[in-house]
């Protein structure tokens, strides 16, 4: 993108100095002020393409530590500089044009040539006028759109100085001052339309339709709840867009981290190049069960719940849990913890509500194992495959794997049961496998099932 740019910038340059110097020198030798101020005209294009040239190849720049939002800003300021040069010559033409009108000039010398070298601008800027049009919305730069502009304004203006020329030649002496004021009234107006783009932009105003296109991709992402606050603001061709967005409080933060991620996608894909920043914000939904509140509370405080049970009685609420702490930690602490975690419990739901705490320690980290031999595997493999046959629920026992640590055996396995079968009835038919297998191996410390519909 840096390359195009330069590019198109460098054979800018090299087309207005040729065409300002032809016609200036035309205009001085015939006597014409349109068509020397049209020469001003392309002369200032001129030092507008050498400065918008050294702006593209900062501007492009990555962000560093002293300009975090990158260089792309020295577009604006490019821009700002060519629009003042425009209109300095602007009322240098006006107030020469009126000076010979109010003195009565002697009209200009005229020819085939100026005719001729006039064309051959308007083609030349017409050409240069289109390339750098379609390049500076492409890449979405200003520098390049405004000297597009000031080439359009080069054919326009080339127009203008032919009617005068024109009118010149039909003994109408005024018309080579008017079509030179002319020239002067389309700078202005094409630097007042340049010049209220740029102060925009510079002033951090929001593209037009760009808040409601980013947030409508950010929204578009699942998981989001809500977009509370959203501002886009264009450095160079790249948006910048903050965003605090609502995401549920019972999301983990790996699954936040992944909703960031995505709204980060969604919105380089909208506007092709865009930096987001995401401040999520997570607050409760509607939907949300007693459960997972409860589930947050604890999360919040740092503490490891499960078995969570509730019971509306219709004028309270009944909650049991079990709270996981330290096995080694002092019964008075331990109680601290459980008491402060049902205080919590009871302010979220209302002082009615009934709590209790069911503590036991914490499961240990397992220390590191190590695979058992082939024949202690079949040995526990066929102690549950027996044993799932006394369920008559339970079959199909498999991948059995056996690790011994220094805490005792671990057993993993798969098994199957009948599909219809609810979550309640299979996990107490494998719970029985469990014990069972205990039982008759005292050495074992954990069972661990997984269990499979029936194929």
């Amino acid at each position: 993108m840096s390359a195009i740019k330069q590019r198109v910038a460098a054979i800018s340059i090299a087309a207005s100095a040729s065409m300002a110097a032809v016609k200036f020198a035309v205009g001085v030798a015939i006597g014409s002020i349109a068509l020397i101020s049209e020469a001003l005209h392309s002369s200032v294009d001129l030092i507008a393409t050498v400065i918008t040239w050294i702006v593209v190849r900062i501007s492009d720049k990555p962000a560093d530590a002293e300009h975090h939002y990158g260089h792309g800003k020295l577009e604006s300021l490019s821009a700002l500089a060519v629009i003042a040069l425009l209109y300095i010559l602007a009322g240098g033409i006006v107030v020469e044009a009126y000076s010979r009108l109010r003195e009565g000039a002697a009209p200009p010398t005229l020819s085939a040539i100026p005719f001729v070298v006039l064309v051959i601008d308007i083609a030349v800027n017409f050409w240069r006028a289109r390339a750098l049009h379609r390049t500076a919305m492409d890449i979405k730069s200003q520098a390049l759109e405004a000297d597009a502009l000031h080439f359009a304004s080069d054919v326009l203006g080339s127009f203008a100085v032919i009617i005068g020329l024109g009118l010149s030649a039909f003994g109408y002496a005024w018309g080579d001052s008017g079509a030179a004021i002319a020239v002067a009234v389309l700078i202005a107006l094409i630097g007042l339309k340049l010049g209220k783009r740029t102060i925009e932009t510079l002033l951090d105003q929001a593209p037009e339709g760009a808040s409601e296109k980013a947030e409508a991709a950010i929204r578009a992402v699942p998981g989001v709840v809500d977009v509370e606050r959203l501002r886009v603001r264009m450095v160079g061709a790249r948006h910048f867009i903050d965003a605090i967005v609502q995401v549920p409080r019972t999301y983990p933060i790996d699954r936040i981290d992944a909703i960031k991620q995505k709204a980060q996608a969604a919105v380089g894909k909208a506007f092709d190049d865009a930096d987001l920043t995401f401040t999520a914000v997570p607050v409760a939904r509607n939907n949300e069960s007693v459960r997972e509140r409860i589930m947050v509370i604890a999360r919040n405080s740092g503490l490891a719940i499960h078995h969570v049970t509730v019971h509306d009685l219709g004028e309270k609420l009944t909650v049991s849990i079990d709270l996981e702490v330290d096995g080694e930690m002092p019964l008075n602490r331990a109680h601290d913890i459980a008491h402060r975690l049902e205080h919590a419990i009871r302010e979220e739901f209302g002082e009615e509500v009934e709590v209790d705490t069911h503590i036991e320690p914490l499961e240990p980290e397992l220390p590191h194992g190590e695979d058992a031999d082939l024949n202690r595997v079949e040995t526990i493999q066929r102690s549950l495959a027996e044993l799932a046959a006394e369920t008559g629920a339970i079959s199909d026992v498999h991948n059995v794997r056996v690790r011994n640590t220094d805490a005792g055996e671990i057993v993993n396995f798969h098994c199957r049961a009948t599909p219809s079968m609810s979550v309640i009835d299979v996990h107490e038919k494998v719970d029985e496998i469990e014990r069972g297998l205990r039982r008759a191996f005292p050495s074992v410390k954990r069972v661990i099932s997984h269990a499979e519909p029936e194929r």
